[in-house]
Order: C-alpha cells, then sequence, then structure tokens
C-alpha cells in the first residue's frame, strides 16, 4: 500500500530491512558476459548495429577537431541511462532514473570536465563562446551574462530533464492504475488499453530521453574544443 503518491520515487523505502532500489541499476552487470560469446547472437548483433549507428552520428557532432575514442564515453552513457529507462517499466522496480541523485551525478561530472578542460586548454576560444558572432557593442555586456548563466545552468537542465520525463509518465500510469478497483467492469477494458498504449509511450520515452540526454553532453564537449 503507498502512504504517497511519490513513494515509488522513493529510494530509501526498504523490503525486509534492506533497501534493495538502488541495485537495479547493477541488474546490468549480469548481462556482460554474453557480450564475450564467442558465437554472437542475434541480440548481440543487433546491439553492435546500433552502437555503430550511434558513433557516426557522435563523431559528425564532435566534429575533426575531437580526440579519437571519444565517443565511446557517449555511447556508454546512453546504455546506461538506457538500460535504467527500461528496468523502471518493470512492476515492483525502482526508477533509478527519475531521481536527480542519479541524473546529476552523471550530468555533474561530464560539465565540470568539459568546462575546466575548455578554460584550461582553450581559454580564447571558451571567452569567444560568451559573445556571439554579429553581437552589437551596446548588448554585448548582457550576451555574456545570459551566455554565462546558460553555461552554469546546463547539468540542472540536463539531470531535471531526464528526471522530470522519467516521473511524468510514471505518475500518469499509477494514477490510471490506482483508479481500477473503483471502476465499472465495464471500463476496465478501456483502462487496460490505456495503460498499454502508456507503456509503449514510456518506452519510447526511456529511448528517446536517453538519445537526448547523451546527444546534449556530445554538443556541450564539441563547444570545448
Amino acid at each position: 500500500m503507498m502512504s504517497n503518491l511519490f513513494s515509488v520515487f522513493d529510494p530509501s523505502a526498504s523490503t525486509i530491512n534492506m533497501s534493495l532500489n538502488w541495485m537495479s541499476t547493477f541488474i546490468g552487470l549480469l548481462i556482460i558476459p554474453t557480450i564475450y560469446w564467442m558465437t554472437p547472437s542475434r541480440k548481440s548483433i543487433f546491439w553492435k548495429n546500433i552502437t555503430m549507428t550511434l558513433h557516426k552520428e557522435f563523431s559528425v557532432l564532435i566534429g575533426p577537431t575531437g580526440h579519437a575514442g571519444s565517443t565511446l564515453l557517449f555511447i556508454t552513457l546512453f546504455s546506461f541511462i538506457l538500460f535504467n529507462n527500461f528496468m523502471g517499466l518493470f512492476p515492483y522496480i525502482f526508477t533509478s532514473s527519475s531521481h536527480l541523485m542519479f541524473t546529476l551525478s552523471l550530468s555533474m561530472p561530464l560539465w565540470l570536465s568539459f568546462m575546466m578542460y575548455g578554460w584550461i586548454n582553450h581559454t580564447k576560444h571558451m571567452f569567444a563562446h560568451l559573445v556571439p558572432q554579429g553581437t552589437p557593442s551596446v548588448l554585448m555586456p548582457f550576451m555574456v551574462c545570459i551566455e554565462t548563466i546558460s553555461n552554469i545552468i546546463r547539468p540542472g537542465t540536463l539531470a531535471v530533464r531526464l528526471a522530470a520525463n522519467m516521473i511524468a509518465g510514471h505518475l500518469l500510469m499509477t494514477l490510471l492504475g490506482n483508479t481500477g478497483p473503483s471502476l465499472p467492469s465495464s471500463l476496465i477494458t478501456l483502462l487496460i488499453i490505456g495503460q498499454i498504449a502508456l507503456l509503449v509511450l514510456e518506452s519510447a520515452v526511456a529511448i528517446i530521453q536517453s538519445y537526448v540526454f547523451a546527444v546534449l553532453t556530445t554538443l556541450y564537449s564539441s563547444e570545448v574544443n
């Protein structure tokens, strides 16, 4: 019995006095050994095609000035977020990607490393980014303030975007699911169809949000080169 509508997103909830909610993040370690099988399966071939497509897209976004192998970081980030998003679609499994502790832990270190690398190695380039090309002299101080604020809030927007999108769909499914016992039997079929449609929508959101997070992180990294 949920004491609160948001208790499904509470990582402090425990089972048999053991907090196992964050364990869903590490379940993916169990499927890693199958990658190293000598005979590839359809699943591994399918995933390899996806990673190669992502590698080509991220290489274009990073540009020729990017470091070799840097796309591996963003493909891993995409895979990690995608796995956690899908784990949250299973019943009674805590959606770790809906918690700001998880999303900020991904976005903040990446943003800090990009900023430190850019300001230490490409200081003039970073200063040039604060004033867009063609800005009138009168507006330059305002543009510097706006660009500085937009740079500072980037990790927060990345984290909140992912967490809010995962929470929104799960809350809607929870609200609809809780109305089931009070509905007449004639409307139960409509409720089930609606829940299935929402589940399909949430599956698409899980893919889109992991892709958006990885693409935006790639774009932020390309600005410091």
